[in-house]
C-alpha cells in the first residue's frame, strides 16, 4: 500500500485567494497571520512543513489598514547594512507615506512565517496592492474564504427566470399536485 494518499498534484495545486483589507474588519497583526497561514498550507490537510504546499493571496485596499493605538506614530521599523552607523528607523507613518500599506503588511506576514528557506518563496506569493484595482482578476478562486462558484449560486439564477424554465416548473408543480 502506498504512504503517500492523498498527496498527488490536485491537492498540491494551489489556489489564489482575496482579501480586501480596507473592509475586513481584523486589524494588522491578525489579518497578518491568517494570511501566513495560507500561505504556508495549513489549511489544507495535505500540510507537511518542509514542503511548500501554500496558496497565493492577493490582498487589496491597504492603503485602509487597521492599527490600534498609536502604532502608526510609534512603532518603528529598522533596516541595517551591516555597516557601521548604518542603522536606519522609520515610523509606520513615514512607511505608508513612502512605500504604503502593502509593505507595512508585507513585513508583518514576513514576520509570521516560519523563519526557513522557504519564507522568501512563500512571502512571493502575497500580491498586495493599495487600490483595489490587480491584474489577478481571472485568477481569484476565494474570496474571503467561500469560493466564487459559491457566491455565484447563492445569488438567483438568471436561467430560472426563463420563461420555458418557468412553465416548466409550473408543470411539474401540475403533475405533482395532481
Amino acid at each position: 500500500m502506498s504512504q503517500t494518499i492523498g498527496k498527488t498534484r490536485l491537492a498540491y495545486s494551489r489556489a489564489w485567494h482575496h482579501v480586501d483589507v480596507g473592509s475586513d474588519g481584523r486589524t494588522l497583526g491578525r489579518l497578518a497571520s491568517s494570511i501566513a497561514l495560507v500561505l504556508m498550507g495549513k489549511n489544507k490537510p495535505i500540510y507537511d512543513p518542509s514542503t511548500d504546499c501554500g496558496d497565493y493571496v492577493v490582498a487589496v485596499g491597504c492603503h485602509d489598514l487597521r492599527t490600534t493605538g498609536k502604532k502608526r506614530q510609534q512603532k518603528k521599523y529598522y533596516t541595517h547594512t551591516t555597516r557601521p552607523g548604518s542603522l536606519k528607523s522609520m515610523t509606520m507613518d513615514m512607511m505608508f507615506e513612502k512605500w504604503g500599506g502593502g509593505e507595512v503588511l508585507r513585513r508583518a506576514v514576513r514576520g509570521m512565517l516560519p523563519k526557513n528557506r522557504l519564507r522568501d518563496k512563500r512571502l512571493a506569493r502575497l500580491k498586495t496592492f493599495e487600490g483595489l484595482k490587480h491584474p489577478y482578476e481571472q485568477n481569484i478562486i476565494k474570496i474571503g474564504g467561500t469560493g466564487v462558484q459559491a457566491q455565484a449560486q447563492a445569488q438567483e439564477s438568471v436561467i430560472g427566470k426563463l420563461p420555458e424554465v418557468q412553465q416548466a416548473f409550473q408543470a411539474a408543480k401540475v403533475e405533482a399536485s395532481a
